[in-house]
């Protein structure tokens, strides 16, 4: 055979080249290997054309959790009540993040590929980079397809996301690649122009009087505990607003922090969302936090910017609680890995002693299309969040409790992609759970029953209801517990289910929702439609006070 000359070979080098250019994972015998993120459930989606090669999108890889069985281990034990053990921040990093190697793997394995801005989170769990539709499908072996959405312009990989094989052990999945699942805020705007309605119906409060409604007036303010809410794009107008709420309502001035977890954006969709999660939960609080941080994600396009923003607010380790009042389908969630990711970030911070307050939903007994079978809102369903749902609230003479229904609205159900945790497993024996239920507990969520809160700079008010209303008011309750703490509580879910279970401490701090439906008949006890029902917050911090395991 005659030797090949150096005209000859220069083609075949320039097509090595070529072939290692493209991450040498389309040459023949691709080495890679699987992630958790699965092809976009597209289905009734009518696919437009392969989204343009040079249109910029930011991804985020999670990477798996080192000695994970023993932070399982130790989970399971704070949320069964048996452990107060916390970790600290140096802690995680020595025992259960990533190797500071396993990051710059992936951090060097993006920048390689092509991507820009690569960044390793301070707990090395997330790298984040953005690049080219065409540098993703080199990088992980998916082409991306428009979509129009609810009127937008969408984008989702048309087949699962890979990684080569070098990584399988280090990467859990990649983030960012479809926006398809619209992530949904649970504010519900009241008519402006309802009816005055008198006593023993239902009517809207100030913030500071669900505190008297509740009873939580008896505690002390959360003067040494730090809240953070979740967000997204330009919040300057919730802050105006807050600021204007504070003045208005005699309070001083809280500490407040913004976090960006990714690329700033112009997007004002959630004002009214911000509003209602600050102005609630400062106002149920007492009017005074310790510190108030936002972390605030791109965008509320899907649920990929918080996972990010979920996972600062753990590495941060500031906030002992953090509200969110958002979330989507879960079973999309779990299909493109968000819900593994966010899942491994809450494990971290219940390890940590930080605890997360999730809307339940307001799309009743199903948050998922009816096209799909079951399904319920992440990350409410997920076993280390306190997934607060949803009443209509009756009050005698503005602030004396009364009672509460079932806001038809309110989210509960049965996950169908969360295992039944065994807190609540063992509580509950009036309902077969095929998966974790929710809610846990509720507050008042109905828009006739919502928060008047301050927006326009203070010229102007709304009244404003949904879970986002109950979830943030969870959130300051239990902040005023753990100031009264020393801020030394683990997440109540354990307490919640393991004491409330027996209807003589029921009867002692809660108000029991027995009537309604949201698409479940809410009973005696625990049910899908308010969980345990509403608290008597300082009777169940009487509670809390005399009975150790919490």
């Amino acid at each position: 055979m005659k030797p090949l000359g150096p005209r000859t070979l220069r083609p075949l080098i320039i097509a090595a080249a070529a072939a290692c250019a493209l991450g040498g994972a389309h040459a023949a015998s691709p080495a890679w290997a699987a992630t958790l993120t699965q092809a976009a459930d597209t289905r009734g989606l009518p696919a437009g054309a392969a989204v343009a090669a040079d249109t910029s999108i930011h991804v985020a890889v999670s990477l798996k959790l080192r000695n994970e069985a023993e932070l399982d281990a130790l989970v399971a034990d704070i949320m069964a009540g048996r452990s107060q053990t916390r970790l600290t921040s140096a802690q995680v990093l020595d025992r259960h993040s990533p190797t500071v190697e396993q990051a710059q793997a992936v951090a060097s394995y993006l920048r390689d590929a092509g991507f820009a801005n690569v960044a390793i989170a301070p707990n090395r769990m997330i790298v984040t980079g953005d690049g080219s539709a065409a540098t993703i499908q080199r990088a992980f072996n998916t082409s991306l397809r428009h979509f129009q959405v609810e009127g937008r312009d969408a984008y989702a990989n048309e087949s699962a996301a890979q990684v080569p094989a070098s990584l399988a052990g280090i990467v859990n999945a990649v983030h960012g690649l479809d926006n398809v699942n619209p992530l949904h805020l649970f504010h519900e705007r009241a008519a402006r122009d309802r009816a005055a309605v008198g006593p023993d119906t239902a009517v809207g409060h100030r913030p500071a009087e669900f505190a008297t409604i509740y009873n939580a007036d008896p505690l002390s303010t959360a003067s040494d505990t730090t809240i953070a809410i979740m967000a997204a794009g330009d919040i300057s107008q919730s802050l105006t607003d807050l600021a204007a709420f504070v003045s208005q309502s005699g309070y001083d001035s809280p500490k407040i922090k913004e976090v960006f977890t990714s690329q700033r954006s112009g997007d004002t969709a959630g004002v009214i969302e911000w509003d209602l999660d600050s102005q609630t939960s400062l106002g149920v609080a007492g009017g005074k936090v310790k510190k108030m941080i936002f972390y605030i994600a791109r965008d509320v396009f899907s649920l990929a910017p918080f996972v990010e923003a979920f996972n600062l607010s753990v590495a941060d380790n500031e906030a002992q609680i953090v509200n969110a009042s958002l979330g989507t389908c879960e079973i999309g969630e779990h299909n493109n890995g968000d819900e593994a990711a966010i899942d491994a970030s809450f494990k971290v911070g219940i390890a940590q002693g930080q605890t997360f307050t999730i809307s339940s939903g307001d799309s009743g007994a199903r948050q998922c299309s009816s096209n799909i079978t079951g399904g319920e809102s992440y990350p409410a369903v997920s076993p280390y969040a306190t997934a607060i749902g949803g009443t209509l609230l009756q009050t005698n003479n503005q602030t004396e409790y009364a009672s509460e229904t079932v806001w038809a609205l309110g989210g509960g159900g049965m996950s169908t992609t969360e295992k039944v945790p065994k807190y609540q497993k063992k509580a509950i024996d009036s309902i077969d759970l095929t998966g974790r239920g929710i809610p846990d507990i509720s507050f008042s969520a109905s828009p006739a029953s919502g928060a008047i809160i301050v927006i326009d700079g203070g010229n102007d008010t709304e009244q404003v209801g949904g879970t986002s209303l109950s979830a943030p008011m969870f959130m300051g309750f239990w902040a005023r517990i753990q100031t009264m703490h020393a801020n030394a509580l683990v997440s109540p879910n354990h307490a919640i289910y393991k004491f409330t279970k027996k209807k003589s401490n029921a009867k002692l701090y809660t108000h029991d929702v027995t009537s309604g439906s949201n698409g479940y008949q809410a009973g005696p006890g625990w049910d899908l439609g308010t969980g345990y029902g509403s608290l008597d917050v300082a009777a169940f911090a009487d509670f809390v006070d005399t009975h150790a395991g919490f």
